[in-house]
């Protein structure tokens, strides 16, 4: 209860008087031409100040319309090749017109004018949050793993697995739609995904028919930087650290008139230390023996990223984009293991073992893109159309080599050996997905979409051992090719209107699945076929000028994954094995979301409370046999309900300071007597994240960020609390242009995932650190387009006309 007090009071101090938001409008026009002046940059700010409220972007027509708090503010308008102009004390009581604005062209050069502008760290929609990654100083350097593990209600494991609202079960998407960069296993890729190429990071944790049913805890949607600017602009950004951490990535666009090409480039060299520890306890024929393992790993890896594609105007409405991505991973893993078996006591050792995996893998992958998008006169009217191609390729070459002496000392012959195993992964989809919108009266909208995917991957396995006289031969069992075939057909449609505060909306969503498996050597087949309904309805209420509520249903699937069904053991570590299930079924989840949403003159704040019920769960049960050897595989649940609470806020408590606090508190009770009748828990828990932001007198930023996260029970046992700090630092350089940051991730080097699993004859307790102190300095430089850019601007605009 006091934990829960102190929490409450961490919120309190972020609660200030409240404002509605109204629609702010206008158009930019050369004074004199009354040339549309598209791109300009325009921002609400404090009256005689220069803290930026709300902003945008003029359109190709030079016009604007953004939602901004009730207040006196002033106007600030650039544009690159004009005089910037500032329109004061603007009063925003209701929706304003600000009506058309002139400017005038620079009789400066480019080099003499620095644009500079910086989004809202956090913003709120009706079923979403948009974090820009961007304004967070902790992120450069990052990987997209890392990235998302400073943002609220996600939590990301040592071993990278990705989590919301403490569910593992999200879909992670690329741009909106699934690609090779988020990885063939779950979320594996995005630690090779260098994180300043990301633009912003939105969290939907009770998606609309609109998106997939897959991911019952909701939808992570990672967007990509592209600029469409005209001009030539972009960015380059540099990176070194410790462990190393040595990259670079450049960000390009060049527009002129209807045409708009843009490339990402990243490159990287990573080494990632890691650690942990195991101690377990086996019963077996009346007597106990015991194991301590430990075990360090190091991971170096190379990383090349590229994304390029075109964007082609046909006017202002309509636009057709190809884009290619391509990236290779290579990484070569060691890792170390150290067994000390005891017999009958702990006095009494057996043997040291000693094993080492030495792992070369290659991973090149490619996706290609084709999007129209059309915008009709009628406002609302929309169609657009997407085919894309995603194909996918890893090799593991991994060899294992072990040796042992008993616990005298004595030579142990018979337990050292030398395996090899080679493992060949493959994925090819394709996606093509229709969306069309039509408005319905005054506010009303109907949307309907077709979605078909294809899915086909193979994973050739094969393990072999030394023999006596030197020769390789295939271990039994372990030598067979699995292949996976997936077929997804979807359709859905929504009905949203508006009736004076109220706004409703609802939606259908039909997915019909048919998924093959087939153990080819052994010829063993799954198929499983089956077609399912998803409801959806999202209602809003806006409470008086300064307060609005939220309600949220969506029903959800999970269906296993690759990983999740292959069957092939991972033999890296020769006491402790992992492997899929092939008799998994899917989980289904119905979720509820009540949430409330506040803006402040400082900021904002969005609470709610939520509840799923899922059926079918799919965890990770383990078990032991009496020589001590583990295995971890997924099993179904019977059920699993889980409610809790969630608080955000994030609010400029003065010109100089920024704090931002998270909370989820939570209770979940897991069902699992169908695998075992003693697998159940009921468990209360809890994360916060706290972050502080404060800008000095010498114009450097300073942040640190705390996190905890409070124990919780499981069905096995229990996972341990974790608390790490960061700590970042930046300053902006060569007249603005350039950002020069410092950052320490987990300061303590504390972030260590603690779990302890009980099962029939075993207690096993575990310690284990993915990632050490990591330190990076980064350098960015930005540069914009010359001073050409307002006769292109015009040229392109006596096209049209």
């Amino acid at each position: 209860m006091k934990k829960f007090l102190y929490l409450f009071l961490l919120v309190l101090p972020y609660i200030a008087s409240a404002q509605n938001r109204y629609k702010v409008s206008g158009r930019v026009l050369e004074i004199g031409t009354q040339t549309p002046v598209p791109f300009s940059s325009i921002r609400i700010q404090k009256i005689n100040s220069t803290q930026v409220i709300s902003g945008g972007i003029t359109d190709e027509k030079g016009q604007f319309s953004f939602d901004t708090p009730s207040g006196v503010y002033d106007v600030l308008i650039e544009s690159i090749g004009f005089e910037a102009k500032k329109i004061t004390n603007i009063t925003v009581d209701k929706s304003t017109a600000l009506g058309n604005i002139e400017v005038k062209p620079s009789t400066k050069t480019l080099e003499e004018v620095t644009v500079k502008g910086q989004k809202a760290s956090v913003e709120m929609g009706l079923d979403r949050r948009i974090f820009n990654v961007g304004t967070d100083i902790a992120n450069k350097g990052a990987t997209a793993a890392e990235i998302l593990g400073n943002l609220p209600s996600i939590q990301v494991s040592g071993e990278g697995g990705i989590s919301l609202r403490g569910s593992d079960n999200v879909r992670i998407l690329i741009d909106g739609k699934p690609s090779t960069l988020v990885g063939i296993n779950g979320s594996s890729g995005l630690s090779s995904l260098q994180g300043n190429l990301i633009d912003k990071v939105e969290v939907i944790t009770n998606p609309s028919a609109r998106y997939e049913a897959e991911g019952m805890a909701g939808i992570i949607n990672i967007v990509l930087k592209k600029n469409q600017n005209q001009g030539f602009n972009g960015a380059i950004e540099t990176t070194t650290g410790y462990p190393e951490n040595f990259g670079a990535t450049a960000i390009v666009n060049y527009r002129k008139n209807k045409l708009n090409f843009f490339l990402n480039y990243g490159l990287f060299y990573r080494r990632t230390p890691g650690r942990g520890n195991i101690y377990q306890e086996v019963n077996a024929n009346g007597q106990t023996n015991y194991l301590e393992q430990t075990s360090r790993n190091n991971v170096r890896g190379m990383v090349n990223n590229i994304r390029g594609g075109a964007d082609y105007f046909f006017n202002d409405k309509t636009i057709l984009t190809g884009s290619y991505i391509f990236r290779r991973t290579d990484v070569k893993r060691i890792s170390d293991f150290n067994y000390r078996d005891y017999k009958l006591s702990k006095a009494n050792l057996y043997s040291i073992t000693d094993r080492q995996q030495v792992e070369l893998e290659a991973e090149p992958n490619a996706e290609y893109a084709l999007t129209f998008k059309k915008s009709f006169a009628k406002k609302g009217k929309e169609f657009s159309a997407d085919l894309r191609y995603l194909d996918y390729w890893e090799r593991s070459d991994q060899t294992y080599t072990q040796v042992s002496k008993k616990g005298d000392g004595s030579a142990f012959p018979e337990n050292g050996l030398v395996q090899r195993a080679l493992n060949d992964e493959y994925e090819r989809q394709w996606i093509l997905q229709v969306d069309y919108a039509n408005p319905v009266g005054k506010d009303g909208k109907i949307e309907t979409g077709l979605r078909t995917s294809f899915r086909d991957m193979t994973n050739d396995y094969l393990v072999t051992e030394q023999q006596p006289n030197g020769a390789f031969t295939t271990m039994a069992g372990l030598d067979n090719i699995f292949v996976y075939q997936e077929n997804i057909t979807a359709a859905y449609a929504i009905y949203g209107n508006k009736k004076n505060q109220f706004t409703y909306q609802f939606g259908i969503r039909g997915e019909n699945t048919d998924i093959q498996t087939e153990l080819l050597e052994t010829k063993e087949k799954n198929p499983r076929q089956y077609a399912n309904l998803f409801p959806s309805a999202h209602f809003s209420y806006l409470i008086s000028k300064d307060n609005s509520l939220q309600l949220g249903y969506s029903r959800r699937v999970r269906r296993p994954t690759y990983n999740d069904l292959s069957p092939f053991v991972t033999l890296s570590d020769n006491r402790n094995f992992f492997s899929g299930n092939p008799n998994l079924n899917p989980e289904f989840t119905d979720s509820y979301d009540l949430g409330h949403l506040k803006y402040f003159e400082q900021g904002s704040i969005s609470s709610s409370i939520y509840y799923r019920n899922t059926t079918g769960k799919i965890d990770r049960i383990r078990t032991v046999d009496a020589n001590g050897f583990s295995r971890t595989l997924p099993e179904n649940f019977a059920n699993q309900q889980s409610m809790g609470l969630e608080v955000t806020s994030s609010t400029n408590l003065t010109k100089a300071y920024k704090a931002d606090i998270s909370l989820n508190a939570f209770r979940a009770i897991t069902d699992a007597t169908n695998v075992n009748a003693n697998y159940k828990s009921d468990t209360y828990s809890w994360f916060v994240r706290h972050t502080s932001r404060i800008r000095l007198s010498s114009g450097v930023d300073v942040q640190i960020r705390a996190n905890y996260e409070a124990p919780q029970q499981t069905p096995q046992g229990t996972r341990g609390e974790i608390a790490w700090m960061d700590l970042s630092t930046s300053r902006d350089i060569m007249k603005g242009n350039g950002t020069l940051s410092l950052n320490v991730l987990d300061l303590f080097s504390s972030r260590i995932n603690r779990s302890e699993a009980m099962g029939e004859g075993f207690y096993t307790k575990s310690r284990f650190q993915g990632r050490l102190t990591q330190v990076n300095l980064t350098f960015n430089y930005r540069f914009k387009t010359t001073k050409q850019a307002a006769k292109q601007r015009r040229s392109m605009m006596d096209e049209e006309n």
